[in-house]
Protein backbone atom coordinates (compact mmCIF):
# COMPACT_ATOMS: atom_id res chain seq x y z
CA UNK A 1 0.00 0.00 0.00
CA UNK A 2 1.02 3.61 -0.45
CA UNK A 3 1.22 5.94 2.54
CA UNK A 4 0.46 9.63 2.02
CA UNK A 5 2.25 11.56 4.78
CA UNK A 6 1.32 15.14 5.58
CA UNK A 7 4.32 15.30 7.85
CA UNK A 8 6.52 12.76 9.57
CA UNK A 9 7.46 13.36 13.12
CA UNK A 10 9.15 11.25 15.76
CA UNK A 11 7.41 11.75 19.08
CA UNK A 12 7.76 10.39 22.57
CA UNK A 13 4.95 7.83 22.90
CA UNK A 14 3.79 6.93 26.36
CA UNK A 15 2.70 3.66 27.91
CA UNK A 16 2.91 1.83 31.20
CA UNK A 17 5.86 -0.18 29.89
CA UNK A 18 7.86 2.93 29.03
CA UNK A 19 8.41 5.07 25.95
CA UNK A 20 9.13 4.23 22.34
CA UNK A 21 9.29 6.12 19.06
CA UNK A 22 6.94 5.40 16.17
CA UNK A 23 6.50 7.32 12.93
CA UNK A 24 3.09 8.92 12.38
CA UNK A 25 1.83 9.62 8.87
CA UNK A 26 -1.26 11.57 7.87
CA UNK A 27 -3.08 12.23 4.62
CA UNK A 28 -3.90 15.85 3.77
CA UNK A 29 -7.61 16.46 4.04
CA UNK A 30 -8.01 17.05 0.30
CA UNK A 31 -5.92 14.13 -0.89
CA UNK A 32 -8.57 11.40 -1.02
CA UNK A 33 -10.81 13.46 -3.29
CA UNK A 34 -7.95 14.83 -5.38
CA UNK A 35 -6.12 11.55 -5.95
CA UNK A 36 -5.25 10.52 -9.52
CA UNK A 37 -7.39 8.01 -11.38
CA UNK A 38 -4.99 5.16 -10.61
CA UNK A 39 -5.38 5.69 -6.87
CA UNK A 40 -7.38 2.93 -5.12
CA UNK A 41 -9.44 5.32 -2.99
CA UNK A 42 -13.20 4.91 -3.58
CA UNK A 43 -14.53 7.28 -6.24
CA UNK A 44 -17.95 7.90 -7.71
CA UNK A 45 -21.33 7.78 -5.99
CA UNK A 46 -22.44 9.91 -3.09
CA UNK A 47 -19.67 12.09 -1.66
CA UNK A 48 -18.91 11.18 1.95
CA UNK A 49 -16.67 13.06 4.39
CA UNK A 50 -15.08 11.43 7.44
CA UNK A 51 -13.62 13.71 10.13
CA UNK A 52 -11.50 11.90 12.71
CA UNK A 53 -12.37 12.90 16.28
CA UNK A 54 -9.49 10.94 17.78
CA UNK A 55 -9.59 7.49 19.38
CA UNK A 56 -12.34 5.61 17.45
CA UNK A 57 -14.45 8.73 16.94
CA UNK A 58 -15.76 9.99 13.61
CA UNK A 59 -18.08 12.67 12.28
CA UNK A 60 -19.43 11.34 8.98
CA UNK A 61 -21.32 13.56 6.53
CA UNK A 62 -23.09 12.72 3.28
CA UNK A 63 -26.47 13.14 1.58
CA UNK A 64 -27.12 16.16 3.80
CA UNK A 65 -27.00 13.94 6.92
CA UNK A 66 -24.52 13.64 9.79
CA UNK A 67 -23.59 10.56 11.81
CA UNK A 68 -21.23 10.38 14.78
CA UNK A 69 -19.37 7.31 16.00
CA UNK A 70 -18.00 7.23 19.57
CA UNK A 71 -17.56 11.01 19.85
CA UNK A 72 -15.18 11.53 22.79
CA UNK A 73 -13.90 15.07 22.46
CA UNK A 74 -13.52 16.08 26.12
CA UNK A 75 -10.52 13.74 26.52
CA UNK A 76 -9.80 14.41 30.19
CA UNK A 77 -6.97 13.07 32.32
CA UNK A 78 -7.45 9.71 34.07
CA UNK A 79 -3.76 8.97 34.49
CA UNK A 80 -3.98 6.17 31.95
CA UNK A 81 -0.91 7.58 30.19
CA UNK A 82 1.47 8.17 33.14
CA UNK A 83 4.38 9.84 31.35
CA UNK A 84 2.25 12.79 30.20
CA UNK A 85 -0.37 12.76 32.94
CA UNK A 86 -0.67 14.94 36.00
CA UNK A 87 -1.67 11.84 37.98
CA UNK A 88 0.86 9.14 38.94
CA UNK A 89 -1.37 6.22 37.91
CA UNK A 90 -4.67 5.30 36.31
CA UNK A 91 -7.60 6.38 38.49
CA UNK A 92 -10.83 4.40 37.94
CA UNK A 93 -12.63 6.84 40.26
CA UNK A 94 -12.08 9.71 37.81
CA UNK A 95 -15.31 11.67 37.65
CA UNK A 96 -17.13 12.02 34.34
CA UNK A 97 -17.04 15.53 32.94
CA UNK A 98 -17.93 17.17 29.63
CA UNK A 99 -16.29 20.16 27.96
CA UNK A 100 -19.57 21.37 26.51
CA UNK A 101 -18.13 24.20 24.42
CA UNK A 102 -15.51 21.95 22.83
CA UNK A 103 -18.01 19.17 22.15
CA UNK A 104 -20.49 21.54 20.56
CA UNK A 105 -17.73 23.03 18.41
CA UNK A 106 -16.91 19.70 16.74
CA UNK A 107 -19.97 17.45 17.05
CA UNK A 108 -22.09 19.25 14.46
CA UNK A 109 -25.81 18.51 14.31
CA UNK A 110 -25.93 14.72 14.11
CA UNK A 111 -28.98 12.81 12.98
CA UNK A 112 -27.61 9.60 14.51
CA UNK A 113 -24.94 8.70 17.06
CA UNK A 114 -23.44 5.21 16.90
CA UNK A 115 -21.84 3.85 20.09
CA UNK A 116 -19.57 0.82 19.84
CA UNK A 117 -19.51 0.16 23.60
CA UNK A 118 -20.01 1.97 26.87
CA UNK A 119 -16.51 2.70 28.18
CA UNK A 120 -15.93 6.36 29.02
CA UNK A 121 -13.64 7.05 26.07
CA UNK A 122 -16.51 6.18 23.72
CA UNK A 123 -19.73 7.26 25.46
CA UNK A 124 -18.68 10.13 27.76
CA UNK A 125 -19.88 12.99 25.53
CA UNK A 126 -22.86 11.19 23.99
CA UNK A 127 -25.50 12.16 26.59
CA UNK A 128 -24.75 15.88 26.18
CA UNK A 129 -24.80 15.67 22.38
CA UNK A 130 -28.03 13.67 22.35
CA UNK A 131 -29.79 15.97 24.80
CA UNK A 132 -28.78 19.18 23.04
CA UNK A 133 -29.30 18.07 19.43
CA UNK A 134 -32.12 15.56 19.69
CA UNK A 135 -30.07 12.98 17.82
CA UNK A 136 -31.05 9.33 17.82
CA UNK A 137 -28.52 7.06 19.55
CA UNK A 138 -27.85 3.44 18.54
CA UNK A 139 -25.98 1.01 20.75
CA UNK A 140 -26.22 -2.11 22.85
CA UNK A 141 -28.90 -2.62 25.47
CA UNK A 142 -26.35 -1.69 28.15
CA UNK A 143 -25.48 1.54 26.33
CA UNK A 144 -29.15 2.45 26.08
CA UNK A 145 -29.74 1.72 29.79
CA UNK A 146 -26.78 3.92 30.77
CA UNK A 147 -27.84 6.77 28.50
CA UNK A 148 -31.39 6.65 29.83
CA UNK A 149 -29.99 7.01 33.35
CA UNK A 150 -27.93 9.97 32.11
CA UNK A 151 -30.99 11.83 30.88
CA UNK A 152 -31.33 10.84 27.23
CA UNK A 153 -34.92 10.51 26.01
CA UNK A 154 -35.75 6.80 25.84
CA UNK A 155 -37.67 7.43 22.64
CA UNK A 156 -34.42 8.36 20.92
CA UNK A 157 -32.52 5.23 21.97
CA UNK A 158 -32.23 2.36 19.48
CA UNK A 159 -30.93 -0.87 21.06
CA UNK A 160 -29.32 -3.32 18.64
CA UNK A 161 -27.60 -6.69 18.95
CA UNK A 162 -25.69 -7.04 15.68
CA UNK A 163 -27.00 -8.21 12.34
CA UNK A 164 -29.57 -5.46 11.83
CA UNK A 165 -29.50 -3.58 8.51
CA UNK A 166 -31.34 -0.30 9.07
CA UNK A 167 -32.40 2.41 6.60
CA UNK A 168 -32.20 6.03 7.76
CA UNK A 169 -33.42 7.85 4.62
CA UNK A 170 -30.15 8.80 2.97
CA UNK A 171 -27.87 6.25 4.53
CA UNK A 172 -27.90 2.68 5.78
CA UNK A 173 -26.26 1.16 8.84
CA UNK A 174 -25.46 -2.52 9.25
CA UNK A 175 -24.71 -3.49 12.84
CA UNK A 176 -22.05 -6.11 13.53
CA UNK A 177 -21.70 -8.05 16.79
CA UNK A 178 -18.10 -7.57 17.88
CA UNK A 179 -15.67 -7.95 20.80
CA UNK A 180 -13.58 -5.80 23.10
CA UNK A 181 -9.79 -6.13 23.08
CA UNK A 182 -7.92 -7.73 25.98
CA UNK A 183 -4.72 -7.00 27.85
CA UNK A 184 -1.75 -9.26 28.52
CA UNK A 185 -3.78 -11.10 31.20
CA UNK A 186 -6.63 -11.63 28.72
CA UNK A 187 -8.91 -9.33 30.73
CA UNK A 188 -10.02 -5.71 30.30
CA UNK A 189 -11.30 -2.72 32.25
CA UNK A 190 -14.92 -2.63 33.43
CA UNK A 191 -16.53 -5.64 31.75
CA UNK A 192 -20.19 -6.44 32.33
CA UNK A 193 -23.68 -5.77 31.00
CA UNK A 194 -26.87 -4.20 32.35
CA UNK A 195 -30.42 -5.54 32.10
CA UNK A 196 -31.99 -2.30 33.36
CA UNK A 197 -30.95 1.33 33.88
CA UNK A 198 -28.78 1.80 36.99
CA UNK A 199 -30.51 3.24 40.03
CA UNK A 200 -28.24 6.28 39.89
CA UNK A 201 -26.68 8.03 36.93
CA UNK A 202 -23.03 7.04 36.34
CA UNK A 203 -20.65 9.39 38.11
CA UNK A 204 -17.17 7.93 37.48
CA UNK A 205 -15.52 6.08 34.63
CA UNK A 206 -15.78 2.79 36.49
CA UNK A 207 -19.57 3.24 36.53
CA UNK A 208 -19.56 2.67 32.77
CA UNK A 209 -19.21 -1.06 31.96
CA UNK A 210 -18.30 -2.21 28.47
CA UNK A 211 -21.74 -3.74 27.93
CA UNK A 212 -20.79 -5.81 24.86
CA UNK A 213 -19.25 -4.29 21.73
CA UNK A 214 -20.52 -3.49 18.25
CA UNK A 215 -18.97 -2.55 14.93
CA UNK A 216 -20.88 -0.86 12.12
CA UNK A 217 -20.88 -0.65 8.34
CA UNK A 218 -22.31 2.57 6.95
CA UNK A 219 -23.06 3.80 3.46
CA UNK A 220 -24.51 7.11 2.28
CA UNK A 221 -26.60 6.76 -0.87
CA UNK A 222 -24.56 5.00 -3.54
CA UNK A 223 -21.26 6.18 -2.07
CA UNK A 224 -18.46 4.05 -0.61
CA UNK A 225 -19.18 1.69 2.27
CA UNK A 226 -17.14 2.09 5.45
CA UNK A 227 -16.54 -0.45 8.22
CA UNK A 228 -16.16 1.24 11.62
CA UNK A 229 -14.62 -0.30 14.74
CA UNK A 230 -14.53 0.92 18.33
CA UNK A 231 -12.41 -1.85 19.85
CA UNK A 232 -9.61 -4.04 18.57
CA UNK A 233 -11.15 -7.48 18.43
CA UNK A 234 -13.86 -9.01 16.27
CA UNK A 235 -15.89 -12.11 15.46
CA UNK A 236 -14.42 -13.44 12.24
CA UNK A 237 -17.67 -15.08 11.12
CA UNK A 238 -19.58 -11.83 11.67
CA UNK A 239 -17.36 -9.69 9.44
CA UNK A 240 -16.75 -12.23 6.66
CA UNK A 241 -18.43 -11.05 3.48
CA UNK A 242 -18.93 -7.40 4.46
CA UNK A 243 -16.37 -6.26 1.85
CA UNK A 244 -16.26 -2.53 2.70
CA UNK A 245 -14.57 0.01 0.44
CA UNK A 246 -12.94 1.62 3.49
CA UNK A 247 -12.04 -0.05 6.79
CA UNK A 248 -11.50 2.04 9.93
CA UNK A 249 -9.44 -0.59 11.78
CA UNK A 250 -8.97 -0.34 15.56
CA UNK A 251 -5.31 -0.91 16.39
CA UNK A 252 -4.58 -3.69 18.90
CA UNK A 253 -2.06 -3.62 21.71
CA UNK A 254 1.37 -5.16 21.29
CA UNK A 255 0.49 -7.97 23.70
CA UNK A 256 -0.65 -10.17 20.83
CA UNK A 257 -3.42 -11.77 22.87
CA UNK A 258 -5.73 -11.76 19.84
CA UNK A 259 -4.29 -14.26 17.39
CA UNK A 260 -3.19 -12.87 13.98
CA UNK A 261 -5.49 -9.90 14.48
CA UNK A 262 -4.74 -7.73 11.45
CA UNK A 263 -4.39 -10.51 8.88
CA UNK A 264 -7.53 -12.35 10.02
CA UNK A 265 -9.56 -9.14 10.07
CA UNK A 266 -8.45 -7.78 6.72
CA UNK A 267 -8.84 -11.14 4.99
CA UNK A 268 -12.32 -11.62 6.44
CA UNK A 269 -13.29 -8.14 5.23
CA UNK A 270 -12.18 -8.99 1.69
CA UNK A 271 -8.92 -7.05 1.83
CA UNK A 272 -10.35 -3.51 1.61
CA UNK A 273 -8.44 -1.15 -0.67
CA UNK A 274 -8.40 1.69 1.85
CA UNK A 275 -7.44 1.09 5.49
CA UNK A 276 -7.55 3.80 8.17
CA UNK A 277 -6.06 2.78 11.55
CA UNK A 278 -7.87 4.24 14.59
CA UNK A 279 -7.81 3.93 18.38
CA UNK A 280 -4.00 4.22 18.52
CA UNK A 281 -3.66 7.73 19.95
CA UNK A 282 -3.20 8.96 23.50
CA UNK A 283 -6.79 10.10 24.13
CA UNK A 284 -5.90 12.26 27.11
CA UNK A 285 -4.15 14.86 24.92
CA UNK A 286 -6.46 17.67 23.71
CA UNK A 287 -8.23 17.01 20.43
CA UNK A 288 -6.89 20.31 19.09
CA UNK A 289 -3.29 19.11 19.43
CA UNK A 290 -1.44 16.69 17.11
CA UNK A 291 -2.19 13.04 17.74
CA UNK A 292 0.30 11.23 19.97
CA UNK A 293 0.56 7.49 19.43
CA UNK A 294 0.40 5.24 22.49
CA UNK A 295 3.50 3.08 22.22
CA UNK A 296 1.67 0.08 23.68
CA UNK A 297 -0.45 -0.04 20.52
CA UNK A 298 0.72 -1.89 17.40
CA UNK A 299 0.11 0.84 14.83
CA UNK A 300 3.13 -0.09 12.75
CA UNK A 301 2.03 -3.74 12.67
CA UNK A 302 -1.41 -2.90 11.29
CA UNK A 303 0.07 -0.59 8.67
CA UNK A 304 2.62 -3.21 7.58
CA UNK A 305 0.03 -5.99 7.35
CA UNK A 306 -2.36 -3.83 5.34
CA UNK A 307 0.42 -2.97 2.90
CA UNK A 308 1.40 -6.62 2.61
CA UNK A 309 -2.11 -7.94 1.98
CA UNK A 310 -3.22 -5.26 -0.51
CA UNK A 311 -0.26 -4.14 -2.63
CA UNK A 312 -1.15 -0.86 -4.34
CA UNK A 313 -3.88 -0.09 -1.85
CA UNK A 314 -3.83 2.80 0.58
CA UNK A 315 -3.20 3.17 4.29
CA UNK A 316 -4.20 6.50 5.81
CA UNK A 317 -3.02 7.27 9.34
CA UNK A 318 -5.24 10.24 10.19
CA UNK A 319 -4.59 13.38 12.18
CA UNK A 320 -6.93 14.85 14.78
CA UNK A 321 -9.87 16.68 13.15
CA UNK A 322 -8.64 15.80 9.67
CA UNK A 323 -11.35 15.28 7.07
CA UNK A 324 -11.03 12.46 4.53
CA UNK A 325 -13.27 12.73 1.47
CA UNK A 326 -14.40 9.82 -0.67
CA UNK A 327 -16.84 9.36 -3.53
CA UNK A 328 -18.34 12.21 -5.51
Amino acid sequence: MTAHPLARRTLLRTAAAGAAALPAAALPAHAAAAAPAADPAPTGGTATAFTWLGNSGWRIEGSGRTVLLDPYLTRYDTGLFPATSRKPAFDPATELTVDTALVEQHAGRPDLILVSHSHWDHVNDVPHIARTTGATVMGTQTTCHLLAAMGVDRGRLVPVKGGEVLDFDGFTVETVGSLHSRNAKHTYFAPGTLTAPPAQAPRTITDLPEGDTLAFQIRFGDGPSAFLMGASDFVERHVTGLRPDIAMVAVPSRTGTTHAYASRLLNALGRPRTVVPVHWDNFETPIGEPALADSSMDLDGVVAEARRLVPGGRVIVPEHLQTLRFGG
